[in-house]
C-alpha cells in the first residue's frame, strides 16, 4: 500500500488530520489498534473551544454536535461556600461546547467513511521505519497477515503510550514533567444537571468539579489523594464528599442519581520537544498532556493537527518542504501557554498536604481577584475558550 501520509491513531487528532488533508488534497491511511467500537465507546471528557466548534462546522461535521451539544457562555467559580459567574461570551464574545470526545470521533468516523478516508482498525504489531529517510515505511499485521504502508509522511497520533514517540532515536528529544501529588475521582450520574453552567469549587476540603454530558446525565469530579484507589470510594462516599464540597450559601447541592461510571485520573503535565523527527511529527498526547482541570487535551491536539496539514499540504502540494520546519515551534508556544493556564488553573483551586497557612489564604486572594475583577476574569476568559490557532506562515 502506499499514501502520502500515514497517520498512527484513530483518535481525534489522527482522525481530524486525515479530514484536513483530504480538504487540501492529500491523501491520507489512518491505522487503529483498537476495534471501532472500542474507539467510538470511549468515554472522556469533552469540553470543545471555539475554536475547534468553528472547525468542525467548517468540515461540514458539526450537525450532532449541534443539535446533541450544550452551548456554554458562562461558567462559575466557587470558593468560601459562594459561587460567582464569569461570562465567558461578554467578556470575550466566545462560548465553549460540552460535547464527549468519544462523540466527537464518532462524527469524525462517520465523515470519514462517507468521505471514503480508509481507516485500518484492529491492526497489530505496527512499527515504523526509515523516518529519518526520504520513504518512511509503516510495518503492521492485519488479519495475521503482515503488511506495509509506504509514505511520504508520518503523523504520529497515537498517544501518550504510543509506539510513535518511542521510535524517535535516543537523544532527539527533550521532555518536561509535572506530576501533581493529587488525582481527580470522576462520575457519571444519571441524573439531570442541576446547573446550567460548569462550577469550579474550592474548599478546605478539596476541589470539586459540577459538569455534565447530556440533559440527563451529570459529570461530577472531586480531588482525592494520588495513593488512593476506587476501591476506597464507593459510591456513598463519593456522593458524601460531594456535597461537602460544594454546600453553599444558597442552599445548592448536585441532584444524586445512579453511578454509571467511575474512575481516577492522575493529575501531570508532560511536553516534548521538538514534535519531530525526519518524516515523523507528533501531535496530541503522543506529544503533551495537560491537567484535567480545564480539558485543554483534545483542543490542543486539533490545533496541533490544524498547523501540520496547513504545513504538510505546502509540502506535498506545493513542494515546500521547508514548510515542515516551522511546526514544533508554532505548536509548542501554543502548548506552553496552555500548559500556564492549566497549572494556574489547578493551582489556585487544589489544596495539596505541601501548602501553608499562607498558600491557603493566598488561594483565596486569587479566587477573589478573578471573580471580582473584570480584567482577571477576562484573562481566565480568553484562555478558557481558547486562544486563535497560529497560521504557520
Amino acid at each position: 500500500m502506499r499514501t502520502q501520509v500515514g497517520i498512527v491513531g484513530a483518535g481525534p487528532p489522527g482522525l481530524m488530520l486525515a479530514h484536513l488533508l483530504r480538504r487540501e488534497g492529500v491523501d491520507a491511511v489512518v491505522l487503529e489498534a483498537r476495534d471501532r467500537s472500542y474507539v467510538e465507546g470511549r468515554i472522556r471528557t469533552g469540553v470543545l473551544e471555539q475554536g475547534t466548534v468553528d472547525l468542525l462546522k467548517t468540515l461540514g461535521l458539526g450537525e450532532r454536535m449541534e443539535r446533541l451539544g450544550l452551548l456554554h457562555h458562562a461558567i462559575e467559580v466557587g470558593y468560601e461556600k459562594q459561587r460567582f459567574r464569569i461570562d465567558m461570551t461578554a467578556l470575550t464574545g466566545k462560548s465553549v461546547m460540552v460535547y464527549g470526545q468519544h462523540e466527537v470521533v464518532t462524527d469524525l468516523i462517520a465523515g470519514a467513511e462517507a468521505a471514503g478516508i480508509p481507516i485500518l482498525f484492529g491492526v497489530e504489531d505496527v512499527a515504523l521505519e526509515g523516518i529519518a529517510g526520504p520513504s518512511p515505511t509503516i510495518r503492521f499485521r492485519r488479519g495475521g497477515v503482515g503488511e506495509e504502508l509506504h509514505c511520504d509522511y508520518i503523523a504520529g497520533c497515537d498517544g501518550f503510550h504510543g509506539i510513535s514517540r518511542a521510535a524517535v532515536p535516543d537523544g532527539v528529544l527533550t521532555t518536561y514533567k509535572r506530576e501533581y501529588p493529587f488525582s481527580w475521582l470522576g462520575i457519571l450520574a444519571e441524573a439531570a444537571p442541576s446547573l446550567d453552567e460548569l462550577l469550579y469549587m474550592h474548599s478546605d476540603c478539596g476541589f470539586a468539579l459540577f459538569s455534565m454530558r447530556s440533559p440527563t446525565v451529570t459529570r461530577l469530579y472531586l480531588q482525592c489523594d494520588r495513593t488512593e484507589n476506587l476501591a476506597e470510594w464507593p459510591d456513598e462516599r463519593v456522593w458524601e464528599e460531594l456535597h461537602r464540597r460544594f454546600e453553599s450559601m444558597d442552599g445548592w447541592m448536585p441532584k444524586a442519581g445512579p453511578v454509571l461510571q467511575k474512575s481516577i485520573t492522575a493529575m501531570r503535565s508532560f511536553v516534548t520537544a521538538p514534535m519531530q523527527f525526519g518524516r515523523l511529527f507528533l501531535a496530541g498526547d503522543a506529544a503533551h498532556i495537560v491537567p484535567p482541570t480545564r480539558a485543554k487535551g483534545m483542543n490542543l491536539a486539533i490545533a496541533d493537527v490544524k498547523v501540520l496539514a496547513t504545513c504538510l499540504s505546502a509540502a506535498i502540494r506545493e513542494g515546500k518542504a521547508s514548510a515542515l520546519d516551522c511546526y514544533s515551534e508554532v505548536c509548542l508556544r501554543r502548548i506552553w501557554s496552555a500548559q500556564r493556564f492549566s497549572w494556574w488553573m489547578t493551582s489556585m483551586l487544589h489544596n495539596s498536604l505541601e501548602d501553608s497557612a499562607f498558600d491557603r489564604r493566598r488561594q483565596i486572594a486569587e479566587l477573589e481577584y478573578v471573580t471580582h475583577s473584570v480584567a482577571a476574569a477576562t484573562s481566565l476568559a480568553e484562555n478558557y475558550v481558547g486562544l486563535p490557532i497560529e497560521n504557520p506562515f
